[in-house]
């Protein structure tokens, strides 16, 4: 007897869950952002930069169309966004459009993240999912319950997007207005201000809608809110 009750006790959650869940996120997201900064830092030029670190997540998307007939939403992102950048990046050498052009990434991931959200697959998912199964196989297995039977925790998901993609708008025109508005010296420091800011906002606001997510998935699951 005390051997089944000691045998039915839940375990924590492996360290490889965890990493298991958030591989995808660190592969679509970290690798390619990473190595553009790292260019970048080395003193290769921009459009390299952008081409070198699109070359991951294009493979990434063209194996998830060949192989699973479905398109890896995170790594189709950066490589769009890697394009419009290179695009931009060719269109002028007046510094003020130059900095008006750092914005169209947002404004890319931004309009991206919108449209994904009303079209039913939003993609930030990709990136809340991890923090809110935290590696727990009954949480992962919880929230795709959810996913599949409850309005109310579809809906939660696609407003969590939708912040995102206002935030990231939002930071893209004010950006813009900066850039032909203030002294060029001002704005160089002040878009990055604007870009943490708008994290920020995706965080906080953001929260509103997945916090009540976590619960309704510790709940699903059979554990304490």
């Amino acid at each position: 007897m005390t051997t089944n009750l000691m045998n039915t006790q839940p375990t924590a959650p492996a360290k490889n869950d965890l990493a298991a869940t958030l591989r995808p996120l660190l592969l679509d997201l970290a690798v390619p952002l990473g190595s553009y900064y790292l260019l970048r830092a080395a003193g290769v030029a921009l459009v390299p930069s952008l081409v070198a670190s699109s070359i991951w997540p294009a493979a990434r998307t063209i194996v998830g169309v060949v192989k699973h007939r479905s398109v890896n939403g995170l790594a189709a992102l950066i490589v769009a966004v890697n394009m419009v950048s290179i695009a931009i990046s060719f269109w002028t050498g007046d510094p003020r459009l130059m900095l008006a052009k750092e914005s169209a990434i947002s404004s890319t991931i931004g309009i991206a993240i919108l449209i994904s959200a009303f079209a039913g697959r939003p993609l930030m998912t990709a990136g809340m999912r991890p923090f809110l199964v935290k590696g727990d196989a009954a949480k992962d297995a919880a929230f795709d319950r959810l996913l599949a039977s409850s309005p109310r925790f579809r809906r939660l998901e696609r407003m969590f997007s939708l912040v995102w993609g206002v935030a990231l708008l939002a930071e893209c025109i004010v950006h813009v207005f900066c850039a032909f508005t203030l002294p060029v010296g001002t704005v160089v420091w002040l878009g990055t201000v604007l870009t943490i800011g708008a994290i920020l906002v995706g965080i906080f606001v953001g929260s509103i809608f997945s916090v009540p997510m976590e619960t309704m998935v510790k709940l699903e699951a059979g554990s304490k809110p």
